[in-house]
């Protein structure tokens, strides 16, 4: 995995998403992009105020679709789980699914999905392998709960928590191509190049992955 130091204009981000301007940093400018899960449009804003992309997003409750559409931003009501389906081959430059898959209800076959219908994905997500995690269940016996994982485990949409290694496993299981990986602590900083993989897993609290087929 490629890591390098963090921009301070990552580290200036709302700690718990500064996954964005990480993944707005890997888009082209002037990409097509499908925004998966889009919440309030936070990040189709930064791509085209600064990437000038073609964006379109889905969301699944209808306060983030109307935020999205107050903005000007082309955005539908949908379920990840359900209406991939229905995009062809290739529709998109850059399909991105930022701290979503955990939420859904087959991240398996939403994954193939984003490789079939986006040239590259984009995919970031908490990292549920972080050392608070195994603390918290080795001393706690409870679900953890940190900034990124804030919910109590009855109110949590996440229902899909994974560690960094086994998202790469299954990219490896689905023959996905791993081009950029970025791993990052609480302060928004990448961990460095040099520490090993299980190192990355136990100190990163989320990740960013980009694919392509």
């Amino acid at each position: 995995m490629n890591v390098h130091a963090a921009s301070p204009a990552v580290r200036k981000t709302d700690p718990s998403r500064i996954d964005l301007l990480l993944i707005a940093e890997m888009v082209t400018r002037g990409s097509r992009v499908l925004d998966i899960g889009c919440g309030d449009g936070g990040l189709l804003r930064i791509l085209s105020d600064k990437h000038d992309v073609d964006g379109r997003g889905i969301e699944l409750s209808q306060q983030g679709v109307n935020a999205c559409v107050a903005q000007g931003l082309s955005v539908i009501q949908g379920d990840a789980d359900r209406d991939l389906i229905y995009y062809p081959d290739d529709a998109f430059d850059f399909v991105i699914l930022s701290q979503t898959i955990q939420a859904t209800r087959k991240p398996k076959e939403v994954l193939e999905q984003l490789l079939r219908i986006g040239r590259h994905v984009i995919v970031s997500f908490p990292n549920f392998g972080h050392w608070r995690m195994r603390t918290q269940l080795l001393f706690k016996g409870t679900m953890p709960r940190t900034s990124n994982l804030p919910d109590s485990w009855y109110e949590t949409p996440n229902i899909h928590l994974c560690s960094i290694k086994d998202f790469a496993a299954l990219c490896a299981e689905l023959g996905a191509k791993v081009e950029r990986a970025e791993v990052l602590n609480a302060y928004g900083y990448r961990l460095g190049f040099t520490m090993p993989f299980f190192a990355q897993n136990l100190f990163g609290e989320q990740a960013v992955f980009l694919l392509s087929r």
